[in-house]
């Protein structure tokens, strides 16, 4: 080191400036081509979504753009823009499409009803549930249980009981999102903008921001969302779906496992009366933010019933306001279904399709997606690369030091 700041003295004490530059080049030259070659691996580590994002930025069609998207994530469907003619209540398609042709298009089809219908039935086939706690309020029962799941992830069921409300809204009350921030009884939910809207299948795709605590980044959802009717039972379909116009960040964090649906049906009262005026709401939720499981379960456990808590004085309000029927139309937008064209779905197989795009899109994550702990080719190369650097060129420590400073630098971060 010693020796090293001699020479640093000597160069600075000569008179010329291009005397100084050509001696201190020696010094940068290993830094500027490791910054070459990291930027090289960068590039290589790019994700597809990433380059069809820039082509569209230089002129890409649309369609090109939504295919890149398929080519990356299995199961993506394109929604149909539709729009409203001038006269009052007309509603015109800019594509001219069979019912076949139209579910085909849509981000949330009849698989995802089926696979719906199949857990509030409890035919699903999965591991058994863990109960969690049993809590009830002059106005409001609620149950709730949990398990893992085969891909790792907890799954969350409650079974939550309204006295006092109809179906149509406790239905309305959840879609509504403007009211979820504005009376905060969803206090994690920052932002809300709904993105499409098909007024023919009542389909609409929204992006959420929600806040996380504070050792971690918030979270950002691209929700599709689409409601069936069963005779006054609602199933409610939100999941995450994949949304080309919208960039990926590093903050927030976008969530792309995401299944939160609920299955809303009119109850006999707790009073006994024998009349069916309470709303009863099926809950299953499951989600990949990116948190250890077990510091998730645990948050879980202890704020979860406080969260449920909130939602009914929220529903109160949203009942006092009359809001369903003014400014949440879209809601009122299902698709009526019968319980022999369930059955037919179910006998067509289409949970079979879905276990096919789950199968698909993780053999795309394993062939293309960053896993945790794995240290892939190029980023073994540029450790390797660096070791060689400076082991070979024998400039002193302070250069070794500024070598794996930079490689440090390029080296991709993860941030939970």
């Amino acid at each position: 080191m010693a020796s090293f700041l001699n020479s640093i003295m000597v160069i600075l004490r000569t008179p010329s400036v291009w005397r100084i530059v050509s001696d201190l080049l020696p010094f940068t030259t290993p830094l500027w081509l490791l910054v070459l070659i990291g930027l090289c691996f960068r590039w290589a580590r790019t994700p597809n979504w990433a380059v069809g994002f820039f082509n569209r930025s230089r002129g890409t069609s649309e369609n090109e753009v939504s295919d890149s998207w398929q080519t990356v994530v299995p199961g993506w469907r394109v929604l149909p823009s539709f729009e409203f003619s001038k006269e009052k209540g007309e509603k015109t398609s800019e594509l001219s499409l069979t019912e076949d042709e139209n579910n085909k298009k849509l981000v949330v089809t009849e698989v995802d009803l089926l696979r719906l219908y199949h857990l509030t039935v409890e035919r699903d086939g999965g591991p058994a549930w863990q109960h969690m706690f049993d809590k009830t309020l002059p106005t409001m029962s609620c149950q709730a249980w949990m398990r893992d799941l085969s891909n790792g992830l907890t799954q969350y069921r409650s079974r939550t009981v309204f006295e006092d409300a109809t179906p149509e809204q406790v239905r309305d009350f959840f879609w509504d999102d403007e009211f979820r921030i504005s009376n905060r009884w969803n206090e994690m939910l920052m932002y809300q903008k709904t993105l499409e809207e098909c007024h023919l299948t009542g389909t609409i795709i929204v992006h959420w921001i929600r806040k996380f605590p504070f050792f971690c980044s918030d979270r950002e959802y691209i929700i599709g969302r689409r409601i069936w009717d069963l005779k006054r039972t609602y199933f409610c379909v939100t999941k995450a779906v994949p949304y080309s116009n919208i960039p990926r960040h590093s903050t927030p964090h976008r969530v792309d496992v995401y299944f939160s649906s609920w299955c809303i049906r009119a109850v006999e009262s707790r009073r006994s009366d024998g009349q069916k005026t309470s709303c009863e709401v099926i809950l299953f939720h499951h989600e990949d933010v990116g948190i250890p499981k077990e510091i998730a379960k645990l948050g879980i456990r202890r704020e979860l019933w406080n969260c449920v808590k909130r939602i009914e004085p929220g529903l109160r309000a949203y009942q006092l306001a009359g809001l369903p029927s003014h400014l949440n139309p879209i809601s009122g937008i299902n698709t009526k279904i019968t319980q022999e064209y369930i059955e037919s779905l179910d006998n067509a197989g289409c949970l079979e399709e879905l276990g096919e795009l789950e199968r698909a899109g993780k053999e795309g994550e394993s062939k293309g997606g960053e896993k945790p702990g794995q240290v892939q080719f190029p980023g073994m190369l540029l450790i390797g690369g660096v070791v060689v650097l400076a082991c070979s060129i024998d400039l002193g420590l302070l250069t070794k030091v500024i070598l794996f400073g930079v490689t440090g630098f390029l080296w991709p971060k993860k941030r939970v």
